[in-house]
């Protein structure tokens, strides 16, 4: 085939193409949509024109002597060889800067290399460096942070050059650290693995630094010091030691320095407390996420601050624990440290049914920690005691939603919320009360609470209601349930007056006065000096 034909046709391509459309420097979009054909028609229109013929022959001629092939033109033949265009030079009108610079066609020859043959791309790979992500102990602390860091530890530190005694670390913790005092043990333990009784510079630098607990939050921080090593979570008994320090150090608990047992009650019941409120998958292993969902970082540091150990009603208030063990005490009528659902029932003053104790007993809520078939534990108590006096918080929802949910299907039925109610229901008739018919009670439920369904509370629906825990009471305690249809004014004010306490915080603190009066009325009748029988009453 002769190359001077190419692009030669039957008919004549030219005449077909709009002239205006070809001095265009681009082609619209738009006109290709409009027109497919139209790139065909040009490259058709190139091929025609006599210097393409040219130079593909030229081309042609230097790929079979062996010469080396420019896709744009032959070196050796320059000036002759250029591309040709369709385009006359004279009537391309000038392009914009815009054009230039935003157009896909230039922005591609100043990004492209250098064209060697045109049947061969020469590209060089550039390797995209990645930053290290991934950092074994955590991403180190900023140079800045870190210099800031080591220059209060060596003015800290330059008036103990041979380092510092278990005594001497607590304004450390405090200062450098910022972490409760009473966590000076056992960060001071955490360091000095070989007990030598000394913290040296560089071994607190080589646990602080090294290991990233300057940059991690003060939660991390703590779950870090009370976990065991190579645990992801933090049981019971990992309290013990800062509780400890806590009891051995606080003003507000100094009085409780000549009874040990009593230290030894108060610090259970608070850790019964913190796993009660935090730990919410209930398997006694507080997780670091538990940890930072709840409040109990606050309230270790206000307890840290607060020398009225009284005014840290989260987890730490002695009078808090003195109204609980006191109503155990109380119902422990044999003092072996268990209660039966003889002893139950008379919580209160008799409020419960014995409906709900049987479900208690059943260990349907909670599998009671006593091992002992029929007696509830200390720690069943707390967990028990602060379901029934606090029905507001979500602990105490999930408790009595799995009494009162006879099927365990995650649903309540009117008919089991029934099967409560008729013992309510005998018990006013016994006492003279004007019954108040389940019918009745159950459209007082559905209007309260505002369910899904009608004919079906499920969990959600209750802790999507602040009234929620009215609901239990009606159910199956007969004298928050009277309180509830009289609408106490005096419960009243006290919620008006302090929106912030809760329901457990009102309780507590009526039943501290209740039972320091009845104290002091026992000291003023039997005469203060005389010692008690431990044997028959409350050991306070």
């Amino acid at each position: 085939m002769d190359i001077d034909s190419v692009g030669k046709g039957d008919g004549d391509i030219g005449s077909c193409l709009d002239p205006e459309l070809l001095i265009l420097p681009e082609l619209s979009p738009l006109a290709l949509k409009s027109n497919p054909s139209i790139a065909d028609d040009l490259f058709d229109q190139w091929l025609s024109l006599p210097e393409t013929g040219r130079l593909v022959k030229s081309l042609i001629d230097d790929a079979k002597a062996g010469n080396p092939i420019n896709a744009i033109g032959n070196s050796n033949t320059a000036g002759s060889h250029t591309t040709p265009s369709m385009f006359p030079a004279a009537s391309t009108p000038p392009l914009s800067p815009r054009s230039s610079s935003g157009s896909p066609r230039f922005s591609k020859q100043r990004s492209s290399p250098p064209l060697g043959s045109p049947l061969k791309l020469v590209t060089e790979q550039v390797r995209e460096v990645i930053p290290q992500f991934y950092f074994k102990n955590g991403r180190p602390p900023p140079k800045e942070l870190e210099q800031q860091f080591f220059s209060r530890i060596d003015d800290f530190f330059n008036n103990h050059p041979d380092g510092l005694r278990l005594h001497e670390f607590k304004p450390l913790t405090k200062e450098i650290c910022k972490l409760p005092t009473f966590f000076s043990s056992v960060l001071f333990r955490k360091i000095d693995t070989d007990s030598t009784g000394i913290v040296t510079k560089n071994g607190f630098i080589k646990y602080w630094v090294d290991s990233n607990m300057l940059i991690m939050d003060t939660e991390t921080q703590i779950f870090k010091l009370l976990k065991r090593q190579n645990c992801n979570y933090i049981s019971q008994v990992d309290f013990k030691p800062v509780l400890q320090e806590l009891l051995a150090t606080h003003p507000g608990l100094e009085f409780l320095k000549g009874t040990p047992e009593f230290q030894e009650r108060y610090a259970e019941t608070v850790v019964y407390r913190i796993f009660y409120y935090i730990n919410r998958a209930a398997n006694s292993r507080l997780t670091l996420r538990e940890l930072k969902r709840g409040n109990l970082i606050d309230a270790m540091q206000h307890v840290d601050q607060e020398e009225d150990i009284n005014k840290v009603l989260r987890y730490f208030s002695y009078e808090h624990f003195y109204v609980i063990y006191c109503k155990f005490w109380e119902l422990d009528t044999d003092h072996d440290f268990f209660i039966d659902k003889e002893n139950l029932i008379r919580y209160s003053n008799h409020a419960l049914t014995y409906r709900i104790v049987d479900r208690i007993f059943s260990q349907v809520p909670r599998k009671f920690t006593s091992k002992i078939e029929g007696k509830m534990g200390y720690e069943d108590f707390v967990y028990f005691m602060l379901s029934e006096e606090d029905k507001s918080s979500e602990p105490s929802l999930e408790y009595w939603f799995k009494c009162i949910d006879l099927d365990e299907n995650g649903v309540l039925t009117p008919n089991e919320m029934q099967f409560f109610y008729e013992e309510q229901l005998h018990r006013m008739e016994c006492m003279g009360q004007e019954p108040v018919l389940f019918e009745d009670i159950l459209c007082q439920i559905v209007d309260m609470i505002s369910p899904e369904k009608d004919d079906a509370i499920m969990l959600r629906d209750l802790k999507r209601c602040k009234l929620s825990g009215n609901v239990f009471n009606i159910l199956f305690n007969l004298i928050k349930f009277m309180s509830f249809e009289s609408r106490d004014p005096f419960l009243i004010r006290q919620e008006r007056e302090d929106p912030s306490l809760t329901e457990w915080d009102r309780f507590a603190h009526r039943e501290y006065i209740r039972l320091s009066m009845e104290e002091d009325g026992e000291d003023a009748s039997n005469g203060s000096i005389e010692v008690w029988d431990e044997s028959l009453e409350a050991p306070f």
